[in-house]
């Protein structure tokens, strides 16, 4: 917990902390001075032969003592929630900046939602607890300190009731803070879990009402909610206990002083009656300040259980190492450029037995097209994850440009390759900015753009949106149908005129004739790029150069179009669920 707090301080930070040190220290000076002119009233009041004004003297110090503690209070208020905004900016940067780290083995150990809730409500839980528990947590102590010196050597018998009292909340808290700790620990779970429940059904929306399945969401909703709640209750419950324990402390320690206080002036003699009477009332004084300084912690420690672990959620983040890491950087020469080989490349997902890729060997050239076909699972997606380093092959070796992708910093990589993923992905922002999204510039020529737009089939939709390429695009892209998110997607692509372009399965949400006429145009305008297409449809991939077919992980076809429609049983196979023999004459 505070391990993570110290780190993100910077050196104006911890110069913040100087100043809050400095100015509790004051406030506590001043606070404890009051007694003392409290003292020095009672005893003027009670003396014959004094004069009102140093009676008003004394007020007045008493009431200058308390302003400019108010004063400091203020100012260290104001530090305190600098420093704690600033904290929490810092972390909240640095777990986004982690997570964008992570490749997709990383990114697997933590659900969305969870991952959501530690950079909002945990972080919030830090920030919180510097908030109310710093100040607290310094002033605390050094009151507690300066009273008890204070104190010191008064009456042994009044030391006893103050021990006794701070006992007593000392050993209720230990108590209390065993019993809601796990509470705690669980209710961060479980905000995950309603998190996760709520967001399913938001972005499920419309599957659930196709059928009908709102009573059965509310019900899982109501389960997930009720836990939640419960668990919060019992914590709370607990904790609850706490404020009238201490406020029968607060109101009984009081009452045993002065009643030990008129024990002890009935027993002495006249003489010392007004000296006795004036040490209870300071005394009275500092015990409630010795007693306040123990309820801060208290409230220190009411917070801290659930701020430790939020800490610790955070750091299981912070502290997840990435398996995809910058390589060294490698130079390349022309003559490389657009080549991409796989050899005796094998993977398989972390902590799993099975081999999702076995042994799998080809080249291409600069310009090539090469597209992957195979049955659900075969393994397609994966293999041509492993170029732009998604993840890194188990066993074997993936070169671009004839270097290995783990000798290349990441975004030397990236910036070589043009990436249109399955699911079609479109930010809140414009056209525009979606299509330059991730170039090397601030923003791409507008030309690059609208050819971007042209090639991708997306000109006809966006000529006739209100703005044009500056039309709005809503979060997900709402507000555009499937196809067009898709050839918004390519056009991204392209517009970075990369030397590799990807198209994992991008053309499926396209009729016929819109994947033709952009295979078409990718093919007149982007004659040097290679191009890696995974494709469901044949007539996607027909023309290629050179065509993977893939089954269990394994290459089992490899050649054009005509040659595996020969050679390739499980190619034939495919091609013959999607067209009849005629087409396929046709086709070839």
């Amino acid at each position: 917990m505070f391990k993570i707090i110290c780190k993100q301080l910077n050196k104006k930070q911890w110069l913040s902390m100087i100043l809050i040190l400095l100015f509790v220290m004051l406030q506590v000076w001043l606070e404890l001075e009051i007694p003392d002119y409290m003292s020095e009233i009672t005893v003027l009041i009670q003396t014959e032969g004094n004069m009102i004004s140093e009676i008003l003297w004394a007020g007045a110090k008493m009431l200058a003592c308390a302003i400019t503690s108010a004063i400091s209070a203020v100012i260290v208020g104001y530090i305190v929630a600098r420093v704690s905004a600033g904290v929490a900016k810092k972390i909240r940067s640095e777990l986004f900046s982690k997570v964008q780290s992570f490749s997709s083995s990383e990114i697997k150990n933590f659900s969305t939602a969870s991952l959501i809730t530690r950079s909002t409500n945990d972080i919030t839980q830090i920030q919180f607890f510097i908030v109310m528990g710093l100040s607290a947590l310094i002033k605390a102590p050094i009151m507690a300190v300066w009273a008890i010196v204070k104190i010191s050597g008064k009456s042994y018998q009044w030391s006893i009731a103050t021990a006794v009292a701070v006992g007593i909340l000392i050993l209720a808290v230990i108590t209390i803070i065993s019993i809601v700790l796990p509470k705690f620990r669980k209710m961060q779970t479980l905000t995950d879990n309603i998190n996760r429940v709520t967001r399913e059904n938001l972005t499920g929306l419309r599957v659930v009402r196709a059928y009908n399945a709102e009573t059965y969401q509310t019900e899982k909703f109501e389960r997930a909610n009720s836990e939640l709640t419960n668990t919060n209750l019992t914590a709370h419950r607990f904790m609850s206990l706490l404020s009238p324990l201490m406020n029968a402390v607060m109101s009984g320690l009081p009452l045993a002083i002065y009643w030990i206080g008129a024990y002890l002036i009935n027993s002495a003699f006249t003489p010392d009656k007004l000296t006795i009477f004036s040490d209870m009332v300071v005394f009275s004084s500092y015990a409630i300040q010795i007693v306040m300084s123990f309820m801060l912690l208290i409230i220190v420690f009411i917070m801290l259980p659930r701020a430790s672990v939020s800490a610790r959620r955070i750091n299981e983040v912070l502290n997840t190492k990435s398996t995809i890491l910058d390589g060294a950087g490698v130079e390349i020469s022309d003559a490389d450029k657009g080549t991409i080989e796989f050899k005796n490349v094998s993977f398989k997902y972390q902590d799993a037995d099975e081999y999702v890729l076995k042994d799998i060997n080809f080249k291409c050239k600069k310009g090539d097209v090469i597209a992957f076909i195979g049955s659900t699972g075969s393994g397609k997606s994966t293999l041509i994850n492993l170029v732009p380093r998604f993840y890194d092959a188990t066993e074997g070796e993936v070169l671009v440009d004839n270097k290995n992708v783990k000798d290349y910093k990441l975004k030397d990589l990236r910036d070589r390759i043009g990436y249109v993923s399955q699911r079609a992905v479109l930010f809140t922002g414009s056209v525009l900015s979606n299509v330059t999204l991730g170039s090397k510039d601030d923003g791409l020529d507008r030309d690059d753009v609208k050819q971007a737009i042209d090639i991708s089939q997306s000109s006809e939709f966006v000529s006739k949106m209100s703005d044009g390429i500056h039309s709005r695009i809503s979060q997900g892209g709402k507000n555009v149908s499937g196809g067009q998110k898709q050839r918004l997607s390519i056009a991204r692509a392209i517009a970075k005129k990369p030397e590799i372009l990807i198209f994992d399965d991008s053309f499926s949400a396209l009729d016929y004739k819109t994947d033709k006429a952009l295979r078409q145009s990718l093919n007149e305008e982007f004659k040097d790029t290679t191009i890696l297409i995974v494709a469901q449809r044949i007539g996607t991939i027909k023309d290629a150069d050179e065509i993977i077919v893939l089954d269990e992980g394994n290459v089992v076809g490899k050649g054009t179009h005509s040659d595996l429609l020969k050679n390739c049983a499980i190619y034939k196979e495919i091609a013959l669920s999607q067209l009849s023999e005629e087409e396929l004459k046709n086709a070839r």
